[in-house]
């Protein structure tokens, strides 16, 4: 007869081989992470990482999420897989892990996008500001407004993320728009210049913090967007180079990564218990020591600036093609025409 493993989240047949199938990014579920909740529950992690939200939501919105049960996702993409019925409600009793997380994060109804028609959707796991990483051979003072990524003297040896969606929101903020996550008619086409000549300016994109660091070396970068924001200053430093951070004086965009689980899982409860493991002080220490990201249940060593935290935009699809045609040159009536 088969017996049962019981935990506060309910029982799992030990007879039946259960798998949890994990949905995230690089570095939030170390194989340490994974083999403690294994052993603990009697279950086989399955993990599939991503390197962009592009490919997050590729993999997260075919056949309905029904090949994950949990995934990890910022804010702003929540707040799509929420309109596309993708994601279920996160009960906050099955996740008892949350009496650890610092109180702005235990306040979802203060974050935008993760609470919708009184339901909260997703539980905080790990976040950072996407601020500039400079040089301090050439910045004796750190740059104090994100134009800086426009300076001509640099040009070439400037560095920024290859994303459409945050880049349109980063023109927004350097031009002083009301909110960087809402174009209006009349902003686009200013917009479009602002990132052609961003486009003009810099030496290369980088989807990766890894691959930020490759290039930083090959172009004797001075100044980067920091897309991963602490993770790639921890990169860099870890890898000799004399930088510093900084969160320009008109705040930096930033992102808050989540768990959510999907309407498809087949184990509601184990990804919850998923979610508390993540929580617990093995996760959230190595976040910290290995990955140079903040985790939401201790205080920061951080430079202090406004963070505005990744909201849904006007149009995503429309971002992204507008930034195709930007990077593959085009004039900007070409691109306005996308």
């Amino acid at each position: 007869m088969a017996t049962g493993l019981v935990w506060p989240w309910g029982a799992v047949d030990a007879a039946k081989p259960t798998t949890l199938r994990v949905l995230a990014w690089p570095g939030y579920a170390e194989p340490e992470v994974i083999k403690a909740f294994e052993t603990e529950h009697r279950v086989v992690v399955e993990l599939t990482t991503v390197d962009s939200d592009r490919m997050l939501w590729a993999l997260i919105s075919a056949n309905w999420g029904a090949d994950f049960d949990v995934l990890a996702i910022n804010t702003a993409e929540l707040q799509r897989c929420v309109e596309a019925h993708l994601v279920r409600p996160v009960q906050p009793s099955w996740v008892p892990h949350i009496q650890r997380q610092l109180p702005q994060f235990q306040q979802v109804q203060n974050i935008p996008g993760l609470v919708f028609g009184g339901s909260t959707m997703a539980v905080p796991f790990t976040y950072s500001d996407m601020g500039l990483i400079y040089s301090k051979a050439h910045f004796p003072a750190p740059p104090t407004a994100t134009q800086a990524l426009w300076n001509t003297r640099w040009q070439g040896r400037v560095l920024a993320y290859d994303g459409g969606v945050h880049n349109f929101s980063l023109a927004a903020l350097s031009m002083g728009l009301p909110s960087p996550f809402a174009l209006g008619q009349r902003d686009w086409p200013a917009a479009v210049d602002r990132l052609i000549a961003l486009r003009r300016n810099v030496g290369s994109f980088y989807t990766s913090p890894e691959e930020s660091l490759v290039l930083f070396k090959r172009h004797q970068a001075v100044l980067m967007l920091a897309n991963y924001g602490s993770q790639q200053l921890h990169l860099l430093q870890q890898a000799g180079l004399d930088v510093g951070y900084t969160i320009p004086d008109e705040g930096a965009l930033a992102w808050l990564d989540c768990w959510a689980i999907t309407r498809a899982a087949a184990q509601p409860m184990l990804a919850a218990a998923w979610i508390n493991h993540t929580l617990g002080p093995m996760a959230s220490d190595l976040l910290v020591s290995r990955q140079g990201l903040f985790n939401t249940t201790s205080p920061s060593a951080h430079p202090l600036g406004q963070r505005l935290w990744l909201r849904s935009p006007e149009d995503s699809d429309r971002r992204q093609r507008m930034w195709v045609r930007i990077l593959s040159g085009d004039r900007a009536s070409k691109v306005l025409a996308a």
